[in-house]
């Protein structure tokens, strides 16, 4: 992994899901009852849900998260012909109460008390977000969670990365923005971030403008690579 140092960074930017949020954990829930449909079941969810905001964003007909993740876990359990409408009502609700990474908590802890600057920037809505962050105990560490519903489109469309800035009040250079999503990392590296990919998941690099300033495959090396 490339954990090279990052300098002049004022604030931290988060995605949610897949990056603090473990999304596996809603499925996960309940493997007892999926079996061995569980995993994908799941990562049929995520797929669905990631192309459903960039179709909705290219057709121009904008729905938020919610109704996004809704619609794309009944394509996930229609497709492998689960027709349990009392699971369906159950992994909406898990989707809500997501596990946070093991490294997440003690990670946010340290930047914090470095007097960094940590906020969210996610596909999610407002009520969504402040589901998880209030599970998760994490109330009072960001400055700022910011749902795309403030600009009405999916990232990674530049007005999505833009709003970190804007209500941040800081120059894109000094902003650090972490994802698990290759697409999201690179795409928010062209916007002008500083980047780093938290590859949790092995993926191969991007082939789209530009490449993320760093590459780790957790959160917890992050603290050491900005030198503070």
């Amino acid at each position: 992994m490339d954990e090279r140092q990052l300098h002049g960074i004022d604030a931290c930017v988060f995605d949610a899901y897949g990056t603090l949020f473990d999304f596996n954990s809603a499925a996960g829930a309940l493997r007892d009852e999926l079996g061995d449909d569980w995993q994908r079941l799941s990562d049929l969810w995520r797929l669905k849900q990631l192309q459903y905001t960039w179709l909705r964003g290219l057709a121009q007909h904008h729905a938020d998260f919610w109704q996004v993740t809704g619609d794309a876990l009944d394509y996930a359990l229609a497709t492998l012909r689960i027709g349990r409408t009392d699971l369906r009502e159950r992994l909406m609700q898990l989707y809500l109460r997501l596990d946070t990474y093991p490294e997440v908590p003690a990670m946010l802890r340290v930047l914090k008390n470095r007097g960094m600057k940590l906020a969210i920037l996610s596909n999610g809505t407002p009520a969504m977000l402040a589901a998880v962050v209030g599970n998760a105990s994490l109330e009072g560490v960001f400055d700022a969670v910011l749902s795309v519903e403030e600009v009405g489109v999916y990232k990674p469309h530049p007005a999505v990365y833009g709003l970190a800035a804007s209500r941040l009040g800081i120059a894109p250079s000094r902003i650090c923005f972490l994802s698990s999503n290759g697409w999201d990392a690179f795409s928010a590296k062209a916007f002008g971030f500083q980047v780093v990919w938290c590859n949790r998941f092995g993926q191969v690099p991007e082939r789209i403008p530009a490449a993320p300033d760093g590459e780790i495959i957790d959160l917890s090396a992050l603290p050491d690579m900005l030198g503070r």
